[in-house]
């Protein structure tokens, strides 16, 4: 049987600059992956150069790549350098996307556009390639939301934008069952990142909050473990969407 651990595997994380992508980026280089830091423009060029610092740092090695992954000649060469730096890939987790709340008779088309490219064909295929290069026993994982289980406004282009993906994750997993690849969706309830405020009142921030566990929302800390165990000890799970929220939705 194959070994399910991060030892001397390479890891690509979509978005791996900073926020929850940094903080896998350096963990998984802790537990001994070599990782290859994707991110997505000028603005977190500095992040990604910190992040392979901080896994060079930890006794590994990091690359970092540049790209738009709503491109797929991008998508590519993403999964390219892993190939030629480091000989292959074995862990590919896609953590990027983008927020908008907004009510559908304010949304334009340019507006939905962007978040379908975004949230549905750049996870579609970074599914793709990390399903044409990964090594055998591969883990496929993607960020999903937690608003995939509630009833909620304002959020149609964002939860519909992620929602393709409980059904990529599906259809991979049967594709890639034969060469022992698991497909994951992780969809956390609403993260304490700089993401999530620019949407939100403060009141209805609180209404978040009161929605999990203690009164607070979910921390990249407690969506980090979740993630390492679905790329290790977990690889037996496949095609399913799990919900790590602390109670915000379930379903």
């Amino acid at each position: 049987m194959a070994e399910h651990t991060l030892r001397d595997k390479v890891a690509v994380i979509g978005g791996g600059a900073k926020n929850l992508g940094g903080l896998l980026s350096t963990s998984f280089a802790a537990a001994g992956a070599k990782v290859v830091v994707h991110y997505h423009g000028d603005s977190t060029a500095n992040d990604a150069e910190k992040t392979v610092r901080a896994v060079q740092d930890a006794g590994s090695q990091a690359v970092a790549v540049q790209g738009d992954l709503t491109r797929v000649a991008d998508v590519r060469r993403l999964f390219d350098t892993a190939v030629d730096t480091f000989g292959g890939a074995d862990v590919a987790v896609n953590t990027t996307g983008m927020v908008l709340r907004k009510p559908i008779l304010e949304t334009s088309e340019e507006e939905y556009d962007t978040m379908f490219a975004i949230n549905a064909k750049a996870a579609y295929f970074f599914i793709q390639e990390a399903g044409r290069r990964l090594n055998d026993h591969g883990k496929i994982i993607s960020l999903g939301t937690s608003l995939l289980a509630a009833f909620t406004d304002g959020y149609s282009t964002y939860a519909g934008g992620k929602a393709p993906l409980e059904h990529f994750t599906r259809a991979a997993a049967k594709e890639f069952a034969d060469r022992g690849i698991s497909v994951t969706t992780v969809a956390p309830g609403p993260m304490d990142t700089p993401f999530f405020y620019p949407q939100e009142t403060p009141e209805r921030v609180e209404f978040h909050k009161s929605q999990g566990m203690g009164n607070q929302l979910t921390q990249i800390e407690d969506i980090e473990p979740v993630i390492r165990f679905l790329a290790t000890g977990g690889w037996w799970i496949t095609g399913q969407t799990i919900f790590p929220n602390g109670g915000y939705t379930t379903r």
